[in-house]
């Protein structure tokens, strides 16, 4: 038999068991680990530190909880799904999004929840939280809703079919309504061929020979949009590997004053000296010393920059608008173009949640009021057509 464990530090409640406590356990019997306390015990110390400078994204749960008998979310997906459920301003409806991804599964065919099983269920689940919909609204309007790409993906068959076959009539509904053909056979054998030496060269080119190394090759081959996003992140910052993991996560205070290391044998003293306020476009002048020479930039303030802007709601006859909370990473319309109902015009990203946003309409492109980047919240307009 194999049981896993986690080091103490990192286990318990939708972690594996305690490492520890199953070693102390098992001592002196016929299943002695052979682990030492002395080994596990500054193994543990280290984990506990370095798990204290992640604490932002602790998800805020405190216990186990017994109802995963109910819901059957996989643990490795519950603190996940629970950090997504805040960042889509669904906290409060927590105990919902549970009960939905119970209902969500069984929609789906009650499939096994593994990844990427397991995020096509919980996408789905939130998606009829933030929607207002049931299982019943999912089978009647499946040919008209702006379902997350992840839902769609599995329904064509691009993760692999599963052991109970596709829940029918809901996958000819919607693949149906967006042209799409199912994926017969594996989906692996239909990928084609890779042109690494292609690619590599388009990303040098992009962003320089001396920026581009093979790690940076694989990662833009399976994950092309995050690779772009990190670059151009990067773009803006600059190395931010170098900076310590606590400064990293959590913003220097007024007077602070920090040493980081940019490379062996070099690094800088940079002390924060004031934050200006900020102005009526969120604008703020930031005030710093590097090894005592005074320095200042402008800075935008983006809780500022966007604090009472309204946006124009959808609902209208002609207007589209944003399922859900999110960020625009793609808009594929403009004014003037001729688009069928149904066609994509925008697609939004909430925690790695991508969601294909459908045309309500056939006819011309009137306006498009959102860019790549914009937030948005449920129901703000994106396109209106007429």
């Amino acid at each position: 038999d194999i049981v896993d464990g986690a080091i103490d530090s990192m286990s318990g409640m939708t972690s594996q068991p305690s490492l520890g406590a199953i070693a102390a356990n098992l001592r002196g019997t016929d299943l002695d680990t052979g682990l030492e306390m002395a080994q596990i015990g500054p193994l543990n110390t280290y984990w506990e530190n370095v798990r204290s400078l992640y604490a932002p994204f602790e998800s805020g749960q405190l216990s186990g909880s017994s109802d995963v008998l109910l819901h059957e979310i996989p643990g490795g997906q519950y603190t996940n799904l629970l950090f997504q459920s805040k960042q889509l301003g669904l906290t409060e409806r927590w105990p919902e999004i549970k009960r939905k991804y119970a209902e969500a599964n069984i929609v789906l065919g009650d499939i096994p929840k593994v990844t990427p099983s397991s995020k096509v269920v919980g996408d789905l689940a939130q998606f009829m939280v933030a929607q207002n919909l049931d299982a019943t609204d999912i089978l009647d309007q499946a040919d008209t809703l702006a379902f997350p790409d992840s839902v769609v993906n599995y329904l064509r068959g691009d993760i692999g079919i599963p052991p109970g076959g596709f829940p029918e009539p809901l996958r000819s509904k919607v693949l149906k309504s967006r042209g799409l053909d199912p994926v017969d056979g594996r989906p692996g054998q239909f990928l084609k061929p890779y042109d690494f030496d292609l690619e590599r060269e388009s990303l040098q080119k992009n962003y320089g020979a001396d920026h581009i190394s093979e790690k940076d090759l694989l990662s833009y081959a399976l994950y092309p949009s995050v690779f772009q996003e990190w670059k151009e992140y990067e773009s803006v910052y600059g190395t931010v590997e170098v900076l310590p993991t606590h400064l990293f996560l959590n913003p220097m205070k007024v007077g602070e004053e920090v040493e980081v290391e940019l490379s062996p044998g070099r690094s800088r003293v940079i002390k924060l000296v004031a934050i200006q306020d900020a102005d009526e476009s969120g604008s703020r002048t930031v005030l710093f010393e590097v090894n005592g020479e005074q320095n200042y930039m402008t800075v935008t303030d983006q809780s500022v920059a966007t604090a009472g802007v309204a946006r124009e709601k959808a609902g209208a006859p002609g207007t589209v608008g944003s399922p859900m909370p999110g960020v625009v990473v793609d808009v594929k319309v403009k004014a003037g173009d001729k688009i069928q109902e149904g066609d994509t015009v925008a697609t939004l990203s909430a925690m790695k949640m991508e969601t294909s946003v459908p045309s309500t309409s056939s006819g011309v492109v009137k306006r498009v009021v959102v860019n790549v980047g914009d937030k948005v919240e449920g129901d703000d307009l994106l396109v209106e057509i007429e």
